[in-house]
């Protein structure tokens, strides 16, 4: 027998005893608290705003008055904003360096931890969400789930190239202990949570 062998037998009969997998169960118990105020509280507690809309139109509106669409790079695959969108699929993205304002719809919100997912299907570039120095998400109410692991079950039976969860503008506390937005990535978030 070789050591190899004697190290695999070894090992063998010495394995522990066999248990069933835990009830995961206990994650899926109802959650008593409205699911918007949850959400809304979270993302602000980390930096971001929730802002409840009917439509797109009042998205627009409301955009318009926080930024300068004339002197503004924005790109959103919403027809409402398709007027003033740059090409929301570049062919290069270093076209993207100077966006200012990125506008997209996400998939589904979480209550726990104020996150929104978007996977390559609404994003196109990658790089968009991060890139761009203000990021808005579209959502609507009777897509938030409570938690985490209610988002991941929803998830796991598709095939994504590129999914991911924001939760608020990027932010460091690395630096002298002291907490910044917008460190290395969109400096601002906010989601609308259109339908409310």
């Amino acid at each position: 027998m070789t050591s190899r062998e004697k190290i695999l037998a070894a090992v063998n009969q010495n394995q522990p005893e066999l248990l069933p997998l835990p009830d995961l169960n206990l994650f899926n118990h109802a959650i008593e608290e409205d699911l918007v105020e949850q959400f809304t509280k979270v993302l602000e507690g980390i930096g971001g705003q929730v802002i409840l809309v009917k439509n797109e139109q009042q998205i627009f509106d409301i955009l318009q008055t926080k930024f300068d669409f004339s002197a503004s790079k924005v790109v959103s695959p919403l027809s409402v904003f398709a007027h003033i969108s740059s090409n929301f699929t570049p062919s290069n993205p270093h076209e993207l360096a100077d966006v200012d304002l990125v506008v997209l719809p996400a998939h589904f919100a979480v209550a726990e931890n104020g996150a929104c997912w978007v996977t390559e299907e609404i994003v196109g570039e990658r790089a968009l969400p991060f890139i761009t120095q203000h990021l808005s998400l579209v959502v609507k109410p009777k897509d938030i789930l409570a938690t985490m692991h209610q988002a991941y079950q929803k998830i796991s039976n598709n095939e994504y190239g590129f999914g991911v969860f924001i939760a608020g503008p990027s932010k460091t506390a690395d630096i002298e202990q002291s907490l910044v937005l917008g460190a290395h990535g969109s400096r601002s978030l906010i989601v609308f949570l259109m339908g409310a």
